[in-house]
Formats: structure tokens, sequence, C-alpha cells
């Protein structure tokens, strides 16, 4: 999805009234529904086009639409430095993220368990940030990665062994892993204090500035324009890049973007069954218990309060 785990703080924006409990609940779940069925979309989009041409179509058309819909009245950044780390971050968090997860998709391996690898991303950063910023995992947390990975190690486990995953898909997942991490942890060092408006016209401009020449150069720019391509962009553009990122930034302002996190943890049951809605294939009980145990390590792993900084 367009509004990645990486995005911006947006500090650069005076906070706005709390909103009511029902617009709260209203709002982030059509964030976390449009997130999720994202995986969908991208997967009938990949029968018809190849993912980088795709993704540099689809964040060019965003951009566009962006810079319309809320970028002209951001503040904008003010030094070269600024406009770099934010690119970067867009890189990151789009550009690598998508690669990686639409390439994944593409070798076969199913949007639900493509969500629920991707949802790995707060658990993943809470080990870097352990390790390398001093800053240590709680009891909780602690039990949070051990639990998170063995529910994913039971849906893809079950899945290789089926020959529902390959070599090759799991590579390009895991690429996608750890550029969305990166992305996070780049975004917390050097984009802290920015307009999320501005930033996120950035990270569009910067990702179809990467992905429409690898397109041509890697890909001969394949696609098929047709009906499907139409609405799978329509669903991107609009409901996601767009409608998610205003909701995100809605609730942002609010104070209540814990609440968006929070039920993120429904990604993958909410790609799982929109991918059976549409491809006719149901989860497995063992992968709907896999993804249940993953979302509640990641949840511990999130949520968990982490023991005193080490002094180093």
């Amino acid at each position: 999805m367009a509004v990645s785990p990486a995005a911006p703080t947006g500090a650069g924006e005076p906070a706005a009234p709390p909103l009511a409990r029902a617009t709260v609940i209203a709002l982030s779940a059509y964030f976390v529904v449009v997130w999720g069925a994202g995986f969908v979309a991208s997967r009938i989009a990949l029968e018809h086009a190849a993912p980088f041409t795709y993704i540099g179509i689809r964040y060019g058309l965003a951009f566009c639409v962006a810079v319309v819909a809320f970028g002209l009245r951001a503040r904008w950044p003010t030094t070269r430095a600024e406009w770099a780390h934010i690119a970067v971050a867009g890189l990151l968090s789009h550009a690598g993220y998508l690669g990686g997860s639409h390439y994944a998709q593409r070798l076969g391996l199913s949007a639900g368990v493509t969500a629920l690898i991707l949802a790995l991303q707060p658990l993943l950063t809470a080990l870097i940030v352990s390790a390398w910023l001093h800053e240590r995992l709680g009891v909780i947390q602690k039990l949070g990665v051990v639990v998170g990975l063995a529910g994913v190690a039971l849906v893809v486990g079950h899945r290789i062994e089926v020959g529902g995953a390959s070599v090759a898909s799991m590579v390009a997942i895991v690429v996608s892993l750890a550029c969305v991490t990166g992305g996070t942890l780049y975004q917390r060092q050097f984009c802290a204090d920015l307009d999320l408006r501005s930033a996120v016209c950035i990270h569009f401009a910067a990702t179809a500035a990467v992905m429409l020449p690898l397109g041509w150069v890697v890909e001969g720019f394949a696609i098929e324009w047709n009906s499907a391509i139409a609405w799978s962009l329509a669903y991107h553009v609009v409901l996601a890049s767009i409608g998610a990122f205003s909701i995100f930034h809605v609730l942002l302002r609010h104070g209540q973007a814990t609440s968006v996190t929070s039920l993120l943890y429904f990604t993958p049951p909410v790609a799982a069954l929109c991918e059976w809605a549409v491809f006719g294939s149901p989860p497995t009980p063992l992968m709907w218990t896999g993804m249940a145990v993953a979302c509640v390590g990641v949840a511990l792993v999130t949520r968990g309060r982490p023991s005193a900084p080490e002094v180093s």
C-alpha cells in the first residue's frame, strides 16, 4: 500500500481535537480493509503487467493526484539534505517494499502470506533498535518476537510443503521486508520533523522516477491496457494512495494514529479473506492458526513496554 508503516510522523502540523470513537473506528477500519485488500488488487494487476512497470505507472499517477489533492497546501523541505533524506526514505518504503512484494506475488506467493510476512515489520524494527540503538526489549516484547516468528513459521512452512512458496518468492518478500524496515528506521533517524503531505508527494515522485525507467529497461514496459488494469490503478491511486493516506493524516492530526497501528494486525486475515472471495483459494485451518499466532506476537512486540535503554 501507498501509506506504508514507514510513513512520516507529520510533526509539521498542529494537533486537532479528538474525534468521536465511532468516527475513529470507521476511519481505521477503512484504512485497514483498503490496505489488506490492496494485496489482492496487486495480484489482479500483476496478471496483466510486470511489477516495476505497474508500480511506476501507479506512482506517477498518484503523484499527480497527490500534488493537487493536498501537496499545494503543504510545507515543503527547504534544504537539499531534507529533500534527499525524504526521497531515500520513500524509495525504501515504497519502491523497495512494493517491488519486492509484487515480485513475490508474481512468483506465486499468496496475498495472505505476503501480507503476513510484511506484518513482521514492527517486530523486525524492534529487534534492530534493540541490537543497534541499545533500547532493550522488555519481557513481553521478547515473548512477542518468539510468538510472532512461530506463527509465520507455521504458515510459511505449510506453504513450502504444499508447493505454494518458491525460493525466489521468499527472497523477494525478504527484500521487501528489509526495505520497509530500513525505510522505517531511516525515517525515524532523518525525517522525524516534516510535513506528512509534502513527504508523501516526494515519496511518490521518487518512486515513479526510479520504477518507470526500471520497468522500461528490465521488463520492456510490459503492460496490457484493459479494464482489470484500469480498475487496479483506480483502486491503488484513489482508494489507497489518496484515500488511505487522507484517513491516516486525519487520524494522525487528531491524535489517533495508534488506532491504525493496532488494527494493522488484521491486515493479513483481511488479505486472505479477499483473496478467497476473488480467487476462490481458502486458507487452511493451519494458515488461520499461524496468522492468529503471528498477529498476537506482533501485537506483543509493539505494545510491550521496553526496559530502560542500556548505557554504552
